[in-house]
């Protein structure tokens, strides 16, 4: 038996993660891949390159789908976009490429490799972005520290905090006072949902306060297909999206901003009576 055909049958019965995590002939470490992340979650990889990144800053981190998922973030300008790598059993599969080995993988990043994502975004990825950064051991010292009575007991320390999901396309947005229907370049990131005339302007026509919206859906009204609105108190604004998915993916992202605003917001405590003060 070749070489080849005895690295397909190991790859066939293996779980993923031991595969990708203890060496295998030519395979490497997946644990020891520096902008592998592990299962670190959507929301704190978008946290991450949000903050630190730059455009081209790229990850990878287990996907919580399921086995043999993984998850590619990567930064584009002020968004962060999602592509999902996949063991297929045989190889590992990304966009239209297929490797028979980590290695393979590896080396396609190392081209810094150019993707285009369904908005018609193009992201050439150039910055991995690694799992362990220096940092220095620095603290604060504490010098008040007060004791407060609010009212509250530890049941009430339900940590909360608005999502960080982002998302960027072209949409059709009707006009407010003529009606006519314009292409405009949206973005949204975290509470904001800016419009430009294009992709290229460097200034939004207008920025919407999704902290001020009550409601996002898809509309009939229109007689467009794939519509929907968002309502706001001084006005609904009406946009349309090239296909049925895309305009179901910015309800939902859109939908999904709106609770975890709105909780937090709720769960800010009222003003508080300081009963003692300690000055260390």
């Amino acid at each position: 038996m070749g070489r080849a055909e005895s690295l397909e049958g190991k790859m066939s019965t293996q779980d993923p993660s031991d595969l990708w995590s203890r060496s295998d002939g030519e395979a490497e470490l997946l644990q020891d891949l520096g902008w592998y992340h592990g299962n670190l979650t959507r929301h704190a990889a978008e946290a991450l390159l949000l903050s630190n990144g730059c455009d081209g800053s790229y990850l990878l981190r287990d996907s919580n789908e399921r086995i043999g998922l993984y998850s590619l973030s990567v930064r584009a300008k002020d968004s962060v976009k999602h592509f999902h790598v996949e063991y297929t059993g045989y190889s590992f599969k990304f966009g239209f490429n297929e490797f028979s080995s980590l290695r393979d993988f590896v080396k396609h990043f190392a081209n810094q490799p150019l993707i285009g994502s369904e908005t018609g975004t193009l992201i050439v990825l150039k910055h991995p972005y690694p799992k362990k950064v220096e940092e220095p051991s620095i603290y604060e010292s504490v010098r008040v520290h007060t004791a407060m009575q609010t009212g509250r007991s530890e049941n009430d320390l339900v940590p909360t905090a608005p999502s960080l999901g982002t998302k960027e396309g072209y949409l059709t947005k009707q006009g407010g006072l003529v009606k006519t229907w314009k292409t405009r370049w949206f973005t949204l990131h975290r509470n904001e949902l800016k419009y430009f005339k294009d992709q290229m302007s460097p200034e939004p026509i207008r920025i919407l306060d999704l902290t001020e919206c009550s409601a996002v859906q898809f509309d009939y009204s229109q007689e467009r297909v794939n519509c929907f609105c968002l309502v706001f108190p001084f006005r609904t604004f009406y946009l349309c999206a090239k296909t049925g998915v895309e305009a179901d993916e910015w309800i939902k992202i859109l939908r999904w901003k709106l609770h975890p605003v709105h909780s937090f917001i709720a769960t800010l405590p009222m003003p508080v009576l300081f009963t003692e003060l300690y000055i260390l």
